[in-house]
């Protein structure tokens, strides 16, 4: 079997700051004596909300194995082409302001029945980015693991364009998470999110509304200024339609959830599962 991690071609190299796309792009590295081909690019999405952790996880990726990663963000502009900007560690967006641009574009709300947030943050951000560099046709390489499956049936069933192939290389390989878990004992840096049983539960957008409830919570309870933002969002109150103005109509707004964290009250099934995300781990 020819090495999945072998790049021939031009290929995008989808990095969200986790974990598991880190440990797919050393495998990359490594099968290219430590070095990035010339025909690929790592591209990493910045939301602006991120934790600060993942930024800086992403920065000593980049530093420790000297691999050049792109940082780039959606911006409103006029043509849709232009909706890209090119950023890096110091000048990275940190208070949402990306994902803020997006919500008063659309004027409404993502939702878990549409989540046009990571489509345009992130996938046709880099698109863009990539076009306007000349690429007209390329390979994606995400991170989804073998212990992914839900994932990895969907990705066959997302069209962006006929301009890119998705491939999932750790996923034909049988990666899992314990996979993962266990080279990242073995390096000198890490992410500095908690590891819970292969999970990263303050990983992408920190209180995303597909993350399990009781997860949104207990990371509220743990940093109530987390929410902030997303009530504010909220508080914009920008659909004429009430479920167009929330994140999720069928849990409490996240103003009433940073009021309950303060009353430290359960509120969600602990064993509510979170909804897989395009973003990545």
């Amino acid at each position: 079997m020819s090495n999945p991690y072998q790049i021939d071609s031009p290929t995008c190299i989808s990095f969200s700051g986790g974990r598991t796309s880190a440990f797919m792009l050393y495998k990359v590295l490594e099968a290219h004596q430590m070095s990035l081909p010339p025909e690929a690019i790592v591209c990493f999405a910045n939301t602006g909300k991120e934790d600060e952790a993942t930024l800086q996880f992403v920065k000593d990726c980049q530093d420790n194995w000297a691999v050049p990663i792109t940082w780039l963000e959606y911006v409103d502009a006029e043509e849709t082409k232009d909706r890209w900007r090119q950023v890096n560690f110091e000048t990275a967006s940190r208070d949402g302001e990306p994902f803020e641009a997006l919500i008063k574009k659309r004027n409404y709300l993502p939702n878990p029945v549409s989540r046009f947030c990571t489509v345009e943050l992130k996938v046709r951000t880099i698109h863009r980015y990539l076009k306007a560099n000349g690429w007209t046709e390329w390979e994606s390489m995400l991170g989804i693991r073998a212990d992914e499956q839900r994932r990895l049936a969907k990705i066959g069933n997302q069209d962006y364009g006929k301009h890119e192939e998705k491939i999932a290389p750790l996923g034909r390989l049988g990666v899992t998470k314990e996979t993962v878990g266990d080279f990242w004992k073995k390096q000198s840096f890490d992410l500095g999110l908690p590891n819970m049983n292969g999970v990263t539960m303050h990983g992408n957008c920190d209180l995303c509304f597909l993350k399990g409830g009781a997860q949104v919570l207990s990371l509220i309870q743990e940093k109530p200024e987390r929410a902030v933002w997303w009530a504010k969002m909220e508080a914009l109150a920008l659909a004429s339609r009430p479920s167009g103005a929330v994140f999720r109509s069928d849990r409490p707004s996240y103003a009433q959830m940073i009021k309950f964290a303060s009353e430290q009250k359960d509120m969600f099934d602990p064993n509510e599962e979170t909804i897989s995300c395009f973003c990545g781990d």
